[in-house]
């Protein structure tokens, strides 16, 4: 399949738009019709097949390097305002149901993958992916070098993209490409309000199980109020697993709301855009939070804000973390953990306080991986422990949260 890359495009972005317009839609080895396109901000285009909503979205192009767990990936509310795509070739393969979504509907714009969607072959499918994307307004591409493309993110980070799909084939290539390039970028950009609960919640649920799926708490041992920014649904019911009856509040939920519920934990969640952002209404918050002694937890954007209010910064990576792959070193226990990640932001280690020690990095870069007060009962990681998808090395962390709240009790 033809691809168009920026070596073969003007500097320009006059010529560049002139140059788009003078290509065709180039032919399928298999003359099958293409339907899709995904064009670069730097004028990469990228032929294929569409499947899912007949549309074009734009986004940050990212990619992820699972090999499973496509269905919470794709409903993970980190996703918001991101294109993923997939290296693992063979997506789609075990259909999709109801119950491994992380969020009621998917939070990333689109997919690229590289092999066609095959038909579920998997006892738990109850829809294929085709049929799912369609159903969640899901625009996909197939048929894509995904090597290449992630070569590309490597080398030059996370670009603007569009994908468009139309079954007609036919496609105004400089208008998807003014497209790409006017999009403003996840930095500077808030989108936990637009993935967070809007109303409070109660949460008992606890993780599935294949004999019985999905039970809830009988016997609730605390309470703690989490803050959603984007709040995976696994991580609530890990947290209901260690004993925890959960309430649910909105991201721009005030502290006198949270503390009407008397809680005796606060969790922070992981969400989606720019830290930094979110933080102009929930670091107020969050230094009420931290001064009534309570034990905080927080979970990637959590783990971020918490960094900001203790005085940290926080900055956009290169192409960020995301798969299921990720070697984290705990530096107390000197342990090495393999863990699901998902950012695109990091803290930066040297602007935090003396008070606040760093408890875990990662080995692929040596980037800030979790926090621990010194004095407090606050601590934090970047992975996500609660492994949808991914390994269960990180589960501890569960239960070091629920430790810290009875040990607080006694106290």
């Amino acid at each position: 399949m033809t691809d168009t890359s920026p070596d073969d495009l003007p500097d320009t972005l006059a010529d560049t738009i002139a140059a788009l317009a003078k290509i065709s839609v180039p032919i399928d080895a298999n003359a099958k019709p293409l339907t899709a396109v995904l064009v670069l901000d730097d004028g990469t285009v990228f032929w294929g097949h569409g499947f899912g909503t007949e549309a074009h979205i734009v986004g940050e192009v990212c990619f992820n390097t699972s090999m499973t767990g496509y269905q919470e990936i794709l409903t993970d509310p980190s996703y918001a305002g991101q294109i993923i795509t997939f290296t693992f070739p063979h997506i789609g393969n075990v259909g999709t149901n109801t119950e491994d979504n992380e969020a009621s509907s998917a939070a990333a714009r689109g997919l690229i993958i590289r092999d066609a969607i095959t038909p579920p072959a998997n006892f738990r499918a109850e829809q294929s992916l085709q049929d799912w994307a369609l159903d969640q307004g899901l625009v996909g591409i197939s048929g894509v070098d995904t090597r290449k493309l992630t070569r590309r993110i490597r080398g030059k980070g996370a670009p603007t993209g569009v994908i468009a799909h139309n079954k007609n084939g036919v496609f105004d290539l400089p208008a998807l490409y003014q497209q790409a390039v006017s999009w403003p970028g996840l930095k500077g950009m808030d989108l936990a309000q637009d993935v967070s609960r809007t109303e409070n919640t109660l949460w008992m649920g606890q993780r599935w199980t294949l004999d019985d799926g999905y039970s809830d708490l009988a016997e609730p041992r605390a309470h703690v109020v989490a803050i959603d920014y984007g709040a995976k649904d696994n991580i609530l019911r890990c947290l209901a697993a260690t004993g925890a009856m959960v309430t649910v509040v909105p991201a721009d939920a005030n502290f006198e709301s949270i503390m009407a519920f008397k809680p005796d934990g606060i969790f922070l969640s992981n969400g989606p855009g720019d830290p930094a952002s979110t933080g102009t209404y929930a670091l107020p918050v969050i230094h009420k939070l931290i001064a009534t002694g309570l034990p905080i937890f927080g979970i990637c954007l959590g783990h971020q804000l918490l960094a900001l209010a203790f005085g940290g910064t926080t900055y956009k990576m290169h192409q960020g973390h995301r798969g299921a792959n990720h070697p984290v070193q705990d530096l107390r226990s000197k342990k090495v953990e393999i863990t699901s990640m998902n950012h695109g932001f990091s803290v930066d280690g040297d602007s935090l306080p003396a008070d606040v020690e760093i408890s875990h990095i990662s080995l692929f870069d040596q980037t800030v991986c979790g926090l621990q007060h010194k004095t407090k009962p606050i601590f934090s990681v970047q992975q996500h422990p609660e492994a949808s998808p991914g390994p269960q090395d990180s589960f501890y962390l569960f239960e070091q949260f629920m430790d810290m709240i009875m040990k607080q009790e006694t106290t």
